[in-house]
């Protein structure tokens, strides 16, 4: 009986520590040096990894943490640099929810990365369905193979991205940018490409069947 009293108070103790620890990570994520918050980062993606049930609120943190660290605001009309990278933190982080377990993501719940500056991230093969980048700048970045089915990626910069044989079946790319975006071998059934601008955008192979190109830009 007291054997298991002492399991039953271990358990309780471990989780304090571990809200604490969260707690603590959310203040000094961005608050800090870069050096600190890819620290917690690397902390934090280590309790999702080992600690299930935290697994959600962890990548509720660092997509939090992205959205206020690297906001894009499209009203600014900040100029589109293709070259740019992003901060290597706020990479770090995109990298850790990229490559999460998505089977331990709950149900109804959505990956939030809209109105994001990530220009010239890294999503390589990442696992991004559903998600919403809403207004979010992914001019030059690398999303060859990645997930994106059903994400809503409306009114997003997509200008000069990498989306080699991405899967968007189902997702919402209207009034998006994909000037000269590489959509070779990409998977676009049944997407949205309403008002979509695909001014030198590289189709090859692509699969269209079932995408609404209803007032879609091939041209000037």
């Amino acid at each position: 009986m007291w054997i298991h009293a002492l399991q039953e108070q271990v358990k309780k103790t471990q989780h304090q520590s571990l809200k604490e620890r969260l707690r603590i990570a959310s203040e000094q994520l961005g608050n800090k040096t870069i050096e600190t918050s890819l620290a917690v980062i690397n902390d934090l993606e280590q309790i999702a990894h080992n600690h299930p049930e935290y697994h959600w609120i962890i990548i509720d943190i660092l997509t939090t943490f992205v959205r206020e660290n690297s906001p894009y605001m499209p009203q600014e009309q900040v100029t589109t640099n293709q070259s740019t990278k992003v901060r290597v933190d706020i990479q770090a982080a995109l990298t850790v929810i990229a490559r999460r377990d998505a089977n331990k993501d709950p149900e109804n719940e959505q990956l939030d990365l809209s109105h994001t500056d990530m220009r010239g991230a890294n999503l390589n093969g990442a696992n991004l369905e559903q998600i919403n980048l809403y207004q979010a700048n992914l001019a030059g970045a690398n999303l060859r193979e990645a997930n994106l089915a059903g994400a809503i990626i409306s009114a997003a910069n997509l200008e000069g991205a990498n989306l080699y044989l991405a899967n968007l079946e189902g997702t919402i790319l209207s009034a998006a940018n994909l000037e000269g975006a590489n959509l070779s071998g990409a998977n676009l059934h049944c997407a949205s490409l309403y008002l979509a601008g695909l001014h030198g955008a590289i189709l090859n192979d692509a699969r269209l069947d079932g995408a609404n190109l209803r007032e879609a830009k091939f041209s000037d």
